[in-house]
């Protein structure tokens, strides 16, 4: 015992020693920082990871307080397409030409969190995380320079699939994480490289594998609390019956009042499973519900920051999401080397916004208009609801508002079949997946807009007058009504051909065909009917140096099609407020993704644990890549456009050492992030020209994604009951949202630090708590430039702002302690 427990002080030291020096390099990067100026369903591949040779440890009674995750395979497995439950037929990890990352359910449970984007940012080099709505259960999600963000009118770039199900939003392909039950997560896997994704995976695919009764039995409560009125709990439970049925169901709320005002939130989902197997057969029913509610504060101008870290610029900003879905899935063996699979699926959601911002509405200055309300030139009347002028309640001086309120209520249905061969083919193992899917999606959306005043608070009070139709002369926010229609289809085929055991090639493609139809309710003026096809190619292959050490490279195209949202917002001449109105637009054309990547991955077997690495660089050239573009002067109003070719290259390494005492991890990821093509962009920027443009040339670096990244991680089991561990971030700086033609300043690089500790009480109860942001850092994930004369500086007197930038703060040092209870 006692060779035993110095041992353990010696691996404590070096881990410590370790952590320090990791620190350090991340502070010293920091400082040395150049601061310069819808839904378908897919086939099913399942992948094994090759078992290292196995090595005798110790037996070590530790405790367990989570419940059992299922019966003990030989396998471990991750999955690098959509797929069914069931274990199908396996393909070894070392035959995928492209990164693999994978979270499994206790990363996510480490976290403490019920927002899985927590597990992607800590666990997954490439995924940074901005907080752009200022609310943490609504983040931008952002990899390799692509985009998966709750944001209605983010151009999105990574595809997001639960249980073979896309849940990228109908209507503009927002991902709304809120809605995702974090607790019934069994595995997240971010693929890349692989256009048998369908639709948006420009720059990869994430992919969540839920619970069921098979693969979880057991129950488990844990509830938790801390800073900021944070109040969480979840539950969750598990049964297999007779060996041919399984339930399973998981509960989740929480309530948070934010850092910030008017930032509340509160979380409600629930989800379950029943499942049937017989002999090769085995069949799924899952649904799950949701009922979400966000003041989501969004960016605030950097001059109210520095008076007070949870102000907010222009409320109420507030947004309800509500889902339903119901999945059918079956998959049986008709042959020993046949495999048939087959999906349905129904989805319902509604969204509702409101969001108060400043106007272009004012008082007349035309003698001929006394009285009355004008747009912007002050000499062009604006209209009630009824299509006539509307006169002016307000006294001389007030500062006018707007309150508008959006809508949208989707409803998708979907179906899928695939077959997988396992035949040999000339002697050689080969595996050959082909499958079609169709999925159709019909949507409503509705806008109004209210006028309103503004307060020394910059709280937005309704005054019960709504704008009606918009003149041509001066586009104004007014009344929506918008039916739209998605229709997606995909044929698919891949091959994976055993050359020798050490040497494998891969091939195939996906043929998309999308339509899309806008159905104007009030006119014609949004009416539009859009078809867009396009056949991707993916191909590449491994070699096995060693056991040991594996080589991979893949180059593959993906595309996306613009979203009902974009194709209704598309004329600078005629521009949005986004998201909340359309206007009669162009049409866009679809972007083109084009991959190349390669790399080397690796385990190998220490005296400390398993030994995990792999480096990799990867460049995606992206055509007619989408951009929304804000419209100068005119708060919120924008429009989207194609703006030519950019491109995203990059490096991406990590190590990780992994045993039954430690658990550690360190990587770096370097993303360069550019324009090719030079374009006239409509911008905020404080160096736009007198028109309200820059100029971008090729070869500028595209906003928002930072350049470096740095991660650590590490838990320790000091004794057999109590465990500690933390992990560190380092962002480097980025250009602010608005500078694509990159002449401001950047938005600092930071580093934050978080703790974590646990202790198993007995073996069925166990207690935990962790700061977040330790040293209580004040840094902003996000920046844009704002219109700096829309609205006065109350705490300066009411004079403009001076600083043009407006910012999205990151959540001061939080403490939280929480108690997980297993049955």
């Amino acid at each position: 015992m006692g060779k035993l427990g110095h041992a353990r002080r010696l691996l404590m030291a070096s881990v410590s020693t370790g952590l320090l020096s990791g620190l350090a390099f991340v502070t010293a990067a920091g400082a040395a920082q150049d601061e310069e100026t819808n839904v378908q369903n897919l086939p099913a591949v399942e992948v094994v990871a090759p078992q290292p040779t196995p090595r005798r440890a110790a037996r070590r009674p530790v405790a367990r307080a989570v419940a059992n995750s299922g019966k003990p395979s030989g396998r471990s497995r991750i999955y690098v397409y959509p797929t069914a439950p069931g274990t199908g037929r396996g393909l070894e990890v070392d035959k995928v030409p492209s990164a693999i990352n994978a979270v499994d359910a206790n990363q996510i449970k480490r976290t403490g969190s019920l927002n899985v984007t927590d597990a992607l940012r800590d666990n997954i080099a490439g995924v940074s995380i901005s907080e752009v709505t200022g609310n943490p259960f609504q983040p931008n999600v952002e990899f390799r320079g692509f985009v998966a963000s709750p944001i209605t009118g983010t151009p999105q770039g990574l595809a997001v699939y639960q249980n073979g199900v896309r849940i990228n939003e109908a209507f503009s392909d927002a991902v709304n994480w809120d809605l995702i039950p974090t607790a019934a997560i069994r595995s997240v896997t971010l693929v890349t490289n692989n256009p048998v994704f369908g639709l948006n995976a420009l720059g990869g695919a994430i992919n969540l594998q839920m619970k069921d009764g098979f693969t979880y039995q057991g129950a488990e409560v844990d509830l938790m609390g801390g800073s900021f009125g944070r109040i969480q709990g979840s539950a969750q439970w598990g049964k297999q019956v007779d060996q041919n049925y399984g339930v399973y169901a998981a509960l989740e709320g929480l309530h948070d009042n934010g850092f910030r005002n008017f930032s509340q939130s509160d979380v409600r989902r629930f989800y379950s499973d029943v499942g049937y197997k017989a002999g090769d057969s085995e069949f799924h029913v899952n649904m799950g519900v949701a009922k979400n509610d966000f003041g989501a504060s969004a960016t605030v101008p950097a001059e109210l920051l520095n008076n007070y870290w949870g102000a907010t610029y222009t409320t109420p900003q507030t947004s309800s999401n509500r889902v339903g879905y119901l999945n059918l899935t079956a998959k049986a063996d008709a042959t020993p080397t046949w495999t048939l699979e087959g999906t349905a699926h129904l989805r319902r959601y509604e969204q509702k916004i409101v969001d108060g911002n400043p106007t272009d509405a004012q008082e007349c200055t035309d003698p001929g208009l006394a009285g009355l309300l004008c747009f912007g030139d002050g000499a062009t009347a604006a209209n009630g609801v009824n299509g006539l002028p509307i006169a002016n309640p307000f006294p001389t001086g007030t500062i006018l508002g707007e309150i508008d309120r959006s809508s949208i209520r989707s409803t998708t249905f979907g179906v899928s079949g695939q077959a997988t061969n396992t035949d040999q083919l000339f002697g050689h193992d080969n595996r050959f997946v082909m499958g079609t899917s169709y999925d159709a999606s019909v949507t409503r959306y509705n806008a109004t807009a209210e006028i309103g005043t503004i307060g020394e608070n910059y709280v937005v009070s309704g005054s019960g007058i709504f704008l009606g139709p918009t003149p041509t002369t001066d586009p104004v926010a007014g009344p929506v009504s918008l039916r739209t229609v998605n229709q997606y289809n995909g044929f698919y085929a891949t091959d994976t051909f055993n050359v020798t055991d050490a040497f494998a090639i891969s091939g195939g493609g996906r043929f998309n065909v999308a339509r899309i139809s806008l159905e104007d309710q009030l006119g014609t003026a949004l009416n539009g009917d859009y078809t867009y096809t396009r056949f991707n190619p993916v191909i590449g292959g491994t070699y096995k140096i060693t056991p040991e050490l594996t080589a991979y490279a893949g180059y593959s195209e993906a595309n996306r099609v613009p979203t009902p949202l974009e194709l209704g917002c598309a004329d600078p001449n005629n521009p949005c407020l986004i998201a909340a109105f359309l206007v009669s637009d162009p049409p866009l054309k679809q972007v083109v993704s084009k991959t190349v990547e390669a790399g080397l991955r690796g385990t190998r077997e220490l005296n400390i644990g398993t030994l995990g690495w792999k480096i990799g660089g990867f460049r995606a050239t992206n055509y007619d890549d989408i951009l929304a573009v804000p419209v100068p002067g005119r708060t919120g109003f924008g429009y989207f456009t194609n703006v030519g070719r950019t491109r995203r290259q990059g490096l991406e390494a990590e190590v990780n050492i992994k045993s039954p005492t430690l658990q550690f991890q360190a990587s770096y990821t370097f993303v360069d992030a550019r324009f090719l093509d030079a374009v006239t962009l409509g911008s905020d920027s404080p160096f736009a020209d007198a028109d309200g443009n820059i100029q971008v040339l090729p070869g500028n670096q595209i906003p928002a994604v930072p350049r470096h990244r740095v991660k650590l991680g590490v838990d320790y089991a000091i004794t057999d009951e109590w465990k500690v561990g933390g992990n560190a971030l380092f962002v480097s700086s980025q250009y602010l949202v608005g500078d694509e033609s990159n002449q401001y300043s950047k938005l600092p690089s930071y580093t934050v630090f978080n703790l974590h500790t646990s202790y198993q009480v007995t073996k069925n109860v166990q207690l935990y708590g962790k700061v977040d942001n330790i040293f209580d850092n004040r840094y902003a994930t996000y920046g844009q430039f704002f219109d700096t004369t829309a609205v006065p500086n109350f705490t300066n007197g009411g004079n403009p702002f001076t600083d043009p930038r407006s910012l999205s703060p990151a959540r001061p040092r939080a403490f939280y302690a929480g108690m997980r209870v297993t049955f």
